[in-house]
């Protein structure tokens, strides 16, 4: 079971207790995947398409605890044998239908379609559970999440800007600063920031797959920590080894040519040092010398050392 799948499953199962929260969650299921259909007698019927049995079954579930509703549940094989199952649930009894949809807020005044499910203006998300609410049915309906071993990204497909715009208003009154790109013709209202996924699941109320989450998060991070601290180690090493090198070649040079003798005192024990010793750090050449001497005076040294050479090859 992919990621994606496991956090549904979870969300599937938890259940609010307050009526109005129940009511939040069915009308961001029914606004995602939802139909509602209107015969010539003008008498309503909903319906829910998913491919997936968790939201199926947390809609059904919704239904009846909120409405005490009797549903026809449908499932449907794709043509292809690689298509999955749809699962269809549905109102077909024209009163029920209705007492949906006016709990939804997906009638206006007259009894006509007209969703507005917006921040600032419908009861059914002015209150904090509700927008939580909301949007764990909205992540349920046409939501997924990648694995977070791979890389980090949650989005929610919408048919419409307007529904996109909505569930961005939602989530950005819990911090969260979603974004929103067309795919084909959908708009996706998407979040690609660790944190911030992790702060959604928290919102969704999503404890167990929050805790997994984290725990990626926590190990990712610290492989990361390892990895940039050995390329540091790494670099500094090659960076090291390069300089030695230099300074040797450097050195036999002086010795081939004018010999370590003409050098003074202080140079000549420098360059023996350095010869004896190739693999050794500026400090611990530093230690090595008589008296000893700090790094800075060691590089000193080296550096005039490769003056020296550079200066009989341009004479040469």
């Amino acid at each position: 079971m992919s990621f994606s799948s496991t956090v549904k499953e979870e969300l599937s199962r938890q259940l609010t207790t307050a009526r109005h929260c129940q009511i939040a969650e069915m009308a961001a299921i029914l606004s995602l995947c939802g139909r509602v259909k209107i015969s010539a007698s003008d008498h309503f019927a909903i319906a829910i398409h998913t491919e997936n049995l968790a939201v199926a079954r947390k809609y059904f579930t919704l239904l009846k605890k909120t409405f005490n509703i009797n549903t026809d549940v449908l499932i449907r094989q794709g043509l292809l044998p690689a298509r999955s199952r749809t699962y269809v649930v549905a109102v077909r009894e024209h009163e029920d239908a209705l007492r949906v949809l006016q709990a939804a807020k997906l009638l206006d005044a007259n009894g006509e379609i007209a969703e507005d499910l917006s921040l600032v203006h419908n009861v059914i998300v002015q209150n904090t559970c509700c927008r939580r609410a909301f949007i764990r049915g909205a992540f349920l309906a046409a939501g997924s999440i990648s694995d977070p071993e791979k890389f980090y990204h949650f989005e929610i497909t919408c048919a419409s800007m307007g529904k996109a715009k909505q569930l961005q208003g939602l989530m950005a009154s819990f911090g969260i600063d979603a974004r929103i790109v067309l795919r084909k013709r959908y708009f996706v209202v998407y979040v690609k920031e660790g944190s911030q996924i992790v702060d959604l699941l928290n919102i969704m109320e999503a404890p167990v797959a929050l805790m997994e989450l984290e725990n990626i998060r926590i190990v990712k991070e610290m492989r990361n920590t390892v990895n940039r601290k050995v390329n540091c180690e790494t670099a500094n090493i090659n960076k090291t080894v390069s300089a030695a090198v230099k300074q040797m070649e450097d050195i036999r040079y002086i010795c081939d040519t004018v010999g370590l003798e003409s050098l003074p005192d202080n140079l000549k024990e420098m360059a023996k040092m350095r010869l004896e010793r190739p693999e050794a750090t500026l400090k611990e050449l530093g230690e090595a010398l008589e008296p000893p001497v700090g790094k800075s005076g060691v590089n000193h040294r080296l550096r005039k050392l490769s003056l020296i050479a550079q200066d009989i090859r341009e004479r040469s």
